[in-house]
Formats: C-alpha cells, structure tokens, sequence
C-alpha cells in the first residue's frame, strides 16, 4: 500500500461505551488515553456544537502521543448548517484548535454539511470558497456531503481546484442519499466515514444517536475495501471513521476494518473484546 492508513472513530467520549468498550472502573479523564492504546486517529464531533477552548484541546493533547496520534476536527454548525454566523466564529474555532497545530497531531478538519445543502448551485459553491479561504492553507479541510446531489464530476473538479477534500460516505439505502462506494480523493488525502444503514431512524428518531445504531457485518465492510484500496493508491494518507457510535459499535467495526487491512496483528486482541461477544455476538 502505497500510504498509511488511520482507522478510527467519530467521537470516544460516549456514556454508553462504559462496560461495552470502556471498563466501568476507567474515570472518563481516563478514556482517552485508552481509547489510543487501540486507535491511532479520532475525530472530534463535540466541536460542532460548541467551540472549542485552547484549553480543552491542549488537555486532548496530553492524553494521547501526538507523535503517533492525529485529531480531525469538525467544524462548528456555524461554518455549515447556521451559516450566517461564519464570519465571527472562523477566529475564535482556528484559535481554539491551536494547541492541535501546535503539538502536530492535527491531521484536518471536516466540514459535514446537512442533506438540504444543496438548492442554490452558485451560492453553495461560493460557501465552500468562503470555506477554504477562512482556513490557513497547510490545515486539510474535508468536506462531506449528505445529499447524492453534489456527486457530479463539475464538482469533484471544483473540489480539486480549490484544494478541498471529498469525504466518501456509507449511508441507510434512501433516496437522497449517496450510495455509490466511491473512492474519490481530491486533496491527497483519502477520507472515509461509516454512518450504518439503520434506514428506520434516520430521518424519524427521538434522539440523533438512535440513527447511528447499527453494527456492520463482516460482509457490509467488505463491499468498501476495493474501494478504499483505491482510495489508498491515490492518496498520500487515508482516513476512515467509523460513526455508528451507539454502546461502542463504531470501535468494534474499526478493530474489523484494521484486521481486514493488515492494521492489526490478529493475534492483538483489543481490550473489550470479551465484552463484544457478550454483548453483540
């Protein structure tokens, strides 16, 4: 394989991943540091509802070697779905994260725009202009679209010109949504994420959690790897995170991810495993 691989997944800090992923003896100060005992990336979600303060990231930071260890951090909704606050919330998100860039151990930002994204052609794609100029050049920013509109070749070229990264998408089979297994990588950097198929919740759900409850089977995740191989050959690195996060799923999906790609030792069994069987099967 011609890049390295991160495997991780889209958040760590859940409540529900105590006695699923997490021992119920490990204080939460704690679940960091051993979520990277098994992962080598993550993404960090809590950003988009709120930005984050220098010295929250600076305590990420310490928790992990960020030597070894990359942060992909999400964009606030005001970047994406409350767009009429961008201008003041670009300054004090970049000022936030500096601790990340500082330490080198911030490997990007997603930018996750919403399903309706998509009406106003011109006026969407000077957002994503807007977007990249806010953001200092040697930061990565990756964006993800929820609607199989924007899957047309003019705007894979504009992504390319305008030196933004194209997130790959596993969503529930509904109409709308991208189900094609693409591999499109257009900023060097290869960018995956895994949402389930729990096509029951997505759009009617009394919390957002409940659409990311959904374990992939071995079969499901192979359907992706020729493309992610593909994926691989074009890119100088290559992210995937997994975002079925209810009671810890995503992290048995990704130890599965690693085993199929050569990641893992199958001898290295990660530390929940006992309880995976327990609990899922």
């Amino acid at each position: 394989m011609s890049s390295k691989i991160r495997i991780g997944t889209s958040g760590y800090s859940f409540k529900d991943w105590v006695g699923s992923i997490y021992p119920e003896s490990l204080p939460q100060k704690e679940w960091l540091s051993f979520y990277a005992r098994e992962f080598d990336t993550v993404e960090i979600n809590s950003t988009y509802y709120r930005i984050p303060s220098p010295y929250m990231m600076a305590a990420l930071v310490r928790k992990v070697d960020p030597r070894q260890f990359l942060f992909v951090v999400k964009v606030p909704k005001e970047m994406t779905h409350e767009r009429g606050k961008f201008d003041e919330t670009v300054r004090p998100f970049l000022e936030g994260i500096q601790p990340l860039i500082e330490a080198g151990c911030l490997g990007g930002l997603l930018a996750q725009f919403p399903y309706s994204f998509k009406r106003h052609h011109e006026e969407s794609l000077s957002h994503l202009e807007r977007l990249r100029d806010a953001i200092p050049r040697e930061i990565p920013v990756h964006v993800e679209f929820r609607n199989v509109w924007w899957y047309r070749p003019e705007v894979i070229e504009f992504l390319r010109e305008h030196d933004l990264g194209f997130v790959n998408v596993d969503l529930p089979p509904l109409p709308g949504l991208p189900q094609e297994k693409t591999s499109i990588v257009t900023n060097g950097i290869g960018y995956f994420r895994f949402h389930g198929r729990n096509a029951a919740k997505w759009w009617e759900h009394e919390t957002a959690g409940e659409r990311y409850d959904y374990l992939y089977s071995q079969e499901e995740l192979e359907e992706w790897v020729p493309a992610i191989l593909e994926a691989v050959s074009k890119a100088r690195m290559t992210f995937i995170f997994m975002n079925n996060c209810h009671r810890g799923k995503s992290a048995i999906n990704a130890v599965q991810l690693q085993r199929r790609l050569n990641l893992r030792d199958p001898d290295d069994r990660a530390a929940w495993e006992i309880l995976e069987r327990e609990l899922f099967g």
